[in-house]
């Protein structure tokens, strides 16, 4: 008698309902990867890279969330990971959270506070700012909802060219606040990810090509554009009103903060080719006139001023060189025009752009420009240290420039100290000098200092840090001034550059800033009080020969005094008490201080191989589930185990299409895998059950299926061995030739 075949004929399976809408198990960390890359211009609104921790952890939180959540319904991942952001937040910035990660109404204010400090330095500050904890705290946040708007549009809704729209957010942002600052590769790393997006949804294999050659031009066109803006500038924006400017109003953004990110930036740009000058001088961009005690200095609005290509008028005119001097400008783009001592003549700029205001000393823009070169025609003072000691007395200009209001009286104490001996206001100026610079002084030059110069930075500088660079430095000279009766004001720009016989070049490395206090007759004279040793120091003839008359008379440069450790308090009439220490940071806000990944760095590791495991980890618990299933028996002993083989013979690249009957899908595990008779006759046994339960209502008992599904299971995964990547990556769960199970008859 012949062997019966091995399947006989069974009644074709009724139509499948419409089938769910299958979500890759790519697609998930592409859209991650795409919020990620979209962030490339953020360096160049925010300084460091402690950021990118940030971003990368409560993108990745996303990501894992969406994945251990990949069946379920799309309104319910968008609350889990919306929920999972929030306890990311809650362990990064805050100490009041239960058990660390799940916000109470104490963790609520302080998340709260954060986002109203970061909202007050986005209003005074300017790209690049510092990366604090508040400022951080928003780019998690911002990152976080981010990654829920492209997961929720380009994953669970299937629409990744419509997720293009919210990257373009985080990339327009930075964009809008210092387009000019944003590298090539910033510009290039944005198109990548969006062109990643597109090409890496589910079912887009056939258009693979396609999209890969769109992504390429896009990142072409990108490096041709992005190469093409590398101006850099203060990046300061003028509020109230347009042109040259209205009255009233004030800076918007905190020019200090541009000057530091020239200073650290990795590398050195060129920004200018000068030539005509007869001696080194300071290159002006913008003068900074008020003091806030809680933030620091600021500049008022521009005055709508004169047309900078006509006769430029100065009150008073001093005594000094006349110059012609040539400016060509490699890099700079700004709303202010770097100018040199006193302006006579600007020729070469653009006509009706720009406007020059005496009271400031700067020429300025109604917004950022660009000017190939110019040519200035130029006072440059040359006052000797006698004549500005005879120009003391009163002055008739802006209060404003005098204006101590809120200053603590412990850095007037301070100043009237250092500037006892002293009988001019040249004198004082020079004291002031001395005190900061000269062989005594305990004060150092860094770029590491944490940024800030509001009064509470300032007490702190001159008691307890005396480190910092020229913003700190120029910051306390001027209201040191300012307390003992000589108008002064701040000026931001660069230094003299590097002699190079022909010119002078002025690169990123000379950014500066430097106090000018004002004398009658004289107007405003610079003074530098940062003590550089990088060969950038500016002396100017004055304060040498004021330093020459000090030695020869064999005076002591430097005042008789030691920096006291603790400022005189003369806040009030009773006795004096050193100043209590400054109150430690929250451990939450040290958290995310670091200015590297710090703390946060094991988070974003395990969150890397937890995404890398979870893939494989589902798969298990997929498995162990449809096991269990069978072994239990009844309704669904059936088809967990026919889900099971099919999955099984997927991860070992066979893949059973949809179109496929039970006992054809059967036939092609026999001819794919090999499976010997014992093999066989198991997947018989399975199959007549899948049957049997599908159409006939007869389900396998408890423990029926087990040892068949066991033993075609096992010869399966003799057939072939799987690799690392394979192991990690399933591919039954990865959409490649999957067997939707929801298609399958209903028992």
């Amino acid at each position: 008698m012949s062997a019966p075949p091995l399947f006989r004929p069974t009644p074709a399976a009724p139509a499948p309902g419409p089938p769910r809408r299958r979500i890759s198990w790519a697609a998930p960390p592409v859209a991650g990867a795409a919020v990620l890359l979209s962030g490339a211009p953020v360096p160049s609104v925010v300084q460091g890279a402690g950021w990118v921790g940030h971003a990368f952890a409560v993108v990745a939180v996303v990501v894992t969330t969406g994945l251990l959540l990949r069946r379920a319904p799309g309104v319910a991942v968008l609350a889990a990971q919306l929920l999972a952001v929030l306890g990311l937040l809650t362990f990064l910035f805050t100490t009041h959270g239960v058990l660390g990660v799940l916000p109470g109404p104490a963790a609520f204010a302080e998340l709260g506070d954060l986002l109203a400090g970061a909202a007050a330095q986005i209003d005074i500050g300017t790209a690049p700012i510092p990366a604090t904890p508040e400022i951080l705290l928003l780019l998690t946040a911002a990152f976080g909802l981010l990654a829920v708007a492209v997961y929720a549009i380009a994953v669970s809704a299937g629409a990744p060219a419509a997720a293009g729209l919210p990257l373009l957010a985080v990339f327009a942002v930075p964009a809008a606040l210092a387009g000019h600052l944003l590298p090539w590769w910033a510009v290039a790393a944005a198109a990548a990810g969006y062109g990643l997006l597109l090409v890496g949804r589910g079912g887009a294999g056939r258009q693979l090509p396609a999209g890969l050659a769109v992504t390429a031009a896009a990142v072409a066109v990108a490096l041709l554009l992005g190469s093409a803006a590398t101006m850099v500038g203060t990046g300061g924006r003028v509020a109230g009103g347009s042109g040259g400017g209205g009255a009233g109003g004030a800076i918007g953004l905190n020019p200090f903060t541009a000057l530091r990110g020239q200073l650290t930036q990795t590398g050195e740009t060129e920004l200018f080719r000068v030539s005509g000058l007869p001696r080194p001088q300071y290159l002006r961009a913008l003068t900074l006139r008020d003091f806030v005690p809680s933030t620091g200095w600021q500049a008022g609005s521009p005055e709508p001023g004169v047309p900078l290509t006509g006769a430029l008028p100065n009150d008073p005119t001093p005594p000094g060189d006349q110059a012609v001097v040539d400016v060509e400008n490699v890099g700079f783009r700004d709303y202010w025009l770097p100018l040199y001592g006193v302006p006579q003549t600007v020729t070469g700029v653009t006509p009706d752009t720009w406007a020059f205001d005496v009271r400031s000393g700067t020429a300025h823009s109604s917004r950022p420009r660009r000017e190939d070169s110019w040519r200035e025609r130029a006072l440059l003072p040359a006052p000797t240290a006698e004549e500005l000691r005879a120009a003391s007395g009163p002055a008739r200009i802006d209060p404003a420039y005098l204006a101590t209001t809120g200053v603590d009286p412990r850095v007037a104490a301070l100043a009237a100290d250092v500037t006892r001996d002293s009988r001019t206001d040249f004198d004082r100026a020079m004291a002031l000098v001395d005190f900061f610079t000269g062989p005594r002084s305990p004060f150092h030059y860094s770029l590491r200092t944490a940024p800030g110069n509001g009064d509470d930075a300032l007490v702190e500088f001159l008691t307890v840090g005396r480190t910092g660079y020229c913003e700190q430095f120029a910051s306390a000279m001027a209201v040191m001034l300012r307390t003992v009766g000589v108008p002064a004001r701040v000026a931001v720009g660069f230094t003299a550059g590097s002699d190079l016989g022909d010119h002078r070049l002025v690169t990123t490395a000379d950014a500066h800033a430097w106090v000018e206090a004002y004398f009658p007759g004289y107007g405003w004279t610079a003074f530098d009080p940062t003590p550089l040793t990088d060969g950038r120091a500016l002396v100017p003839p004055y304060v040498q020969q004021a330093r020459d008359q000090a030695a020869g008379a064999g005076q002591q440069v430097v005042p008789d005094q030691t920096v006291p450790d603790q400022l005189p308090d003369t806040r009030t009439g009773a006795a004096q008490e050193p100043a209590a220490p400054a109150a430690a940071p929250a451990p939450g806000a040290n958290r995310a201080q670091d200015s590297g990944f710090g703390p946060v760095l094991p988070l974003v590791l395990v969150a890397v191989v937890l995404l890398g495991l979870a893939p494989a980890g589902l798969r298990a618990l997929i498995r162990r589930r449809r096991l269990a299933a069978v072994a239990e028996g009844g309704r669904e002993a059936a088809r967990a185990a026919w889900a099971e083989l099919l999955a099984e013979s997927a991860d070992r690249g066979v893949p059973s299409p949809p179109s496929d009957t039970v006992r054809g899908a059967a036939r092609r595990l026999v001819r794919e895998h090999g499976l010997d008779a014992d093999a066989q006759q198991a997947l018989r046994q399975v199959v007549a059950a899948v049957e049997a339960s599908w159409y006939g209502g007869r389900h396998p008992g408890a423990g029926e299926l087990t040892a068949a599904v066991r033993q075609v299971r096992a010869a399966i995964a003799a057939g072939r061995r799987r690799t690392l990547r394979e192991r990690l990556m399933p591919r039954s769960l990865l959409g490649r030739g999957r067997r939707d199970e929801a298609a399958t008859p209903a028992g």
